[in-house]
């Protein structure tokens, strides 16, 4: 009897916290009317303001994806008190790396100007990205060329990276073999050696300032099971806040398809990095 009791007022508290989230949906955030430049919002109606904000850039090998996808990495981080934005970007081939970051810059810019309507505060932005997104989410943090562009300085708290591919795409694309993926790759990084160094943000690590939480399977890729460890390396040589971790067992896909379950490890870590952030008064990203 009382385990029954329990388990209704977990059902209950679940009910609850799922109907107090609200899901804002298809904002632009660039000021036309296009579907790639929109984001979804998803935060906790409770009455707190001030909350972090997380940004998520999704993966796609740079060619596919959408927000609609990670309706449920929305509800999840927002149940646990972090507004959470998923956001369109161009995609190739219609999109070279350089027009989806700049997209992405433009829609942090948005977040910094508006996101104080939806309980969160513009001091506390923080990024994350899955694969490509992962690149794009630190190149636009690393790269200070972006939020130039977009006419801001860079306002990330901080950084989460999940099985990033792309960290250094000229070692990646210059030891590759030539098959779909690196066709595919060249369609969004040309095939210029000069640009996938521009396009690589390890070689914008020592711009970094801010805090990093990275991640990266046991069973992924092998050039994110290197490139991963080698910016936690110059990270940490250049005084950075940040964290690594192997998650055993996992490959590329499931590294960001097992938050599809609230209860997941990576949330306890990710929502214990963004609070402690959050606090920092650390060295502003230039």
């Amino acid at each position: 009897m009382l385990k029954n009791l329990v388990l209704v007022m977990l059902l209950l508290q679940t009910i609850i916290t799922s109907a107090q989230v609200k899901a804002v949906k298809n904002i632009n955030y660039a000021g036309n009317t296009e579907v790639k430049n929109t984001l979804n919002i998803f935060y906790k109606n409770d009455g707190v303001n001030d909350k972090p904000v997380l940004i998520f850039i999704h993966g796609g090998s740079w060619s596919s994806g959408k927000k609609e996808t990670y309706w449920w990495l929305g509800r999840n981080f927002a149940r646990k008190g972090i507004v959470t934005v998923i956001i369109n970007y161009p995609l190739a081939p219609d999109a070279q790396y350089g027009k989806m970051a700049e997209d992405c810059a433009l829609a942090v810019k948005w977040v910094q100007n508006n996101i104080n309507n939806y309980q969160a505060s513009a001091e506390k932005i923080f990024v994350m990205g899955h694969s490509a997104g992962a690149h794009l989410s630190e190149l636009i943090n690393a790269d200070p060329q972006y939020f130039k562009k977009v006419g801001i300085k860079n306002p990330i708290k901080g950084v989460i990276l999940n099985d990033p591919f792309g960290l250094d795409l000229f070692e990646y694309l210059t030891t590759a073999e030539k098959d779909n993926f690196y066709y595919d790759f060249i369609r969004t990084f040309t095939t210029k050696p000069a640009v996938w160094k521009l396009a690589s943000p390890m070689n914008y690590a020592d711009n970094i300032k801010n805090p990093h939480l990275l991640f990266y399977g046991g069973k992924t890729y092998g050039s994110i099971k290197l490139q991963t460890p080698g910016l936690y390396e110059k990270l940490k040589a250049n005084s950075v806040p940040a964290d690594i971790r192997e998650v055993s067992g996992k490959s590329h896909v499931p590294m960001i398809s097992q938050m599809i379950f609230g209860g997941n490890d990576l949330y306890k870590e990710i929502v214990a990095f963004i609070f402690n952030a959050s606090s920092l008064r650390g060295r502003k990203q230039s």
